[in-house]
């Protein structure tokens, strides 16, 4: 092994891209840089009162050269000269459509300002109905072809997001050549893929959203899509019954992307896999330790070795797939479509009055400049402070947190959040609390339903922006499960596991595991629950349950 070997792992986020270089024998991290999307951060493309998120694809690859660029110029040519793979991880399942070289139709002139063009972002909702369509055309074959996918399809993934492009718009129909996720089309650019029939798609993508397992041979038969809508007939073959790990190399770096980023040729480019799934092993999942990448939204692995699991199905996740977080492992995952976002939706809301003074043009340009960042960049560091120092007691106020739908367990993108127990005493921090408990509360609905559903869970891991800024959530996060939960010390664990895929692809370590051994970074929290809190919040509970089930009951909004 030689003792300079560097990887880059590439971590795509909802609203900006991250790249670090690596030292592939100790872990540590050389260099970093982030690329904020310019034309997501206008808002272009997307229609929040609707749920369409669409994101251009020359915010991804802008992005992509600028980073890695930064980080080698961080760190100097010698280093340059012995990076020895780059992997990438992205959102998902966020797809896009592609000609037959597999270009984004967003890339050609005639679609450049086409949001159906676009890469549908994995939180565009859009495709309710088409979801909806799916669950119950698919009850209608002897093969159950939603078994591996919790039972039940989401508007968030693949098949639902192409439906729904492909009776919208015609002009996409018409010159729509595959449908390609995000984590499968970045190492096709990079290797220099030409043909969209080259595209070498991960098992990550294509078993948990795209309905791809070895039980029916690759993908569902053409007859089960063609019977559900014609617009569909022949789309099989038009992908890949071929699935691989994110253990593999899909090839190396072009001649251009070498030139482009200042890079050997030589550079191994690994199969690309979700967020998520990279950022459990970056932050060294353990079988039965449910791996939680809080931000946005949370997305949540865990891994159990094939032979204990062999023949259960679990239901209401998002998929059980052998091999998609590590290799000779039953990678399974859930999430919950707001967690971040809750309380950011709450800022924003607070933060309205800040808004309109700054833009108002009432107060000078400094005190607009306050008004819009210092002032509102800092509501919710104060509400965490406050809601901390509340007293403990059973708060009235009350919160369901489907403010983007349910993703697990159950996936409905058609519910809808609620505060209930208010009165004119209910304050900002309040409610804010009874939005964090709600956060938390949903997260234990995931755990109970694995323990249900015959999967012990032996504790938590926490990743990602929330856990490693708020001692106030992950303690109530601890405290509602009644278990511990360790904060990895990376600040970018989905990176790092894309940097120990990079690692493992090029050929650094022959397995994934031996590349968590050797350039994981530890723990360096941990929240034990207060006993004294246990039993209060699991009454609360039982009354998040009853809420959510009313609103469940009652109150889902049709598509």
């Amino acid at each position: 092994m030689s003792n300079k070997s560097y990887v880059i792992g590439v971590d795509y986020g909802t609203d900006s891209v991250r790249s670090i270089l690596v030292d592939a024998i100790t872990g540590k991290e050389i260099a970093s840089s982030v690329f904020y999307y310019p034309r997501w951060k206008e808002g272009k493309f997307c229609n929040p009162a609707s749920n369409q998120f669409r994101q251009h694809p020359l915010d991804y690859l802008e992005g992509l050269e600028i980073t890695i660029k930064n980080c080698l110029q961080q760190a100097g040519p010698d280093i340059a000269a012995h990076v020895k793979g780059i992997s990438v991880d992205t959102t998902g399942s966020t797809p896009v459509a592609v000609n037959a070289n597999g270009t984004p139709l967003a890339l050609l002139p005639e679609f450049a300002e086409n949001p159906n063009a676009m890469f549908v972002l994995w939180k565009d909702h859009t495709s309710v109905k088409e979801a909806a369509q799916i669950n119950a055309h698919a009850e209608k074959f002897e093969t159950n072809y939603l078994q591996f996918v919790g039972g039940i399809y989401s508007s968030e993934w693949f098949w639902a997001k192409l439906l729904h492009v492909l009776r919208e718009d015609a002009a996409v129909r018409e010159n729509i050549h595959s449908w390609v996720e995000h984590c499968d089309w970045i190492p096709f650019v990079l290797t220099g893929g030409n043909d969209v029939k080259q595209i070498k798609r991960g098992v990550c993508s294509a078993g948990h959203k795209a309905l791809w397992a070895v039980e029916y041979g690759g993908l569902p038969p053409d007859s089960f899509f063609a019977s559900l809508d014609p617009v569909l007939e022949g789309f099989t073959a038009k992908l890949s019954n071929e699935a691989f790990p994110a253990d593999q190399p899909v090839g190396q770096l072009s001649a251009e992307w070498a030139v482009r980023l200042g890079l050997p040729e030589t550079v191994v480019i690994g199969i690309g896999a979700f967020d998520c799934h990279m950022g459990a092993v970056g932050g060294q999942i353990e079988p039965y330790y449910l791996s939680k990448v809080i931000g946005t939204s949370t997305c949540d692995i865990l891994v159990a070795p094939l032979e204990d699991v062999n023949g259960k199905l679990i239901k209401g996740i998002c998929g059980q797939v052998p091999g998609s977080v590590i290799p000779g492992m039953l990678g399974l995952e859930a999430g919950q479509s707001a967690f971040g976002d809750a309380y950011a939706w709450f800022k924003n809301l607070l933060a309205w009055p800040l808004q309109l003074l700054a833009a108002s043009g009432l107060v000078d340009d400094a005190t607009a400049q306050l008004l819009a960042s210092g002032v509102e960049n800092k509501i919710l560091a104060e509400l965490n402070k406050q809601a901390e120092a509340l007293p403990f007691e059973d708060y009235k106020e009350l919160a369901v947190d489907w403010l983007n739908g349910r993703r697990t367990p159950d996936a409905n993108q058609l519910l809808k959040g609620a505060l209930a127990g208010l009165n004119l005493g209910s304050d900002a921090v309040k409610v804010y609390r009874a939005l964090v408990e709600a956060t938390c509360f949903g997260a234990k609905k995931i755990v109970d339903r694995f323990i249900e559903e015959g999967i012990p869970v032996k504790g938590l891991i926490g990743l990602g922006g929330v856990a490693k800024k708020s001692p106030f959530i992950m303690q109530m996060m601890a405290d509602i499960n009644n278990m511990p939960i360790k904060i990895h010390k990376s600040e970018q664990t989905c990176a790092l596991g894309a940097a120990m895929f990079a690692a493992t692809a090029s050929g650094v370590y022959s397995k994934v595991e031996d590349a968590m051994q050797a350039m994981g970074q530890g723990f360096d929290a941990v929240y034990n629950p207060d006993s004294s809190k246990v039993a209060l919040y699991a009454q609360r509970y039982q009354r998040y349950i009853e809420l959510g089930s009313f609103i469940e009951s009652n109150l889902t909004v049709s598509a």
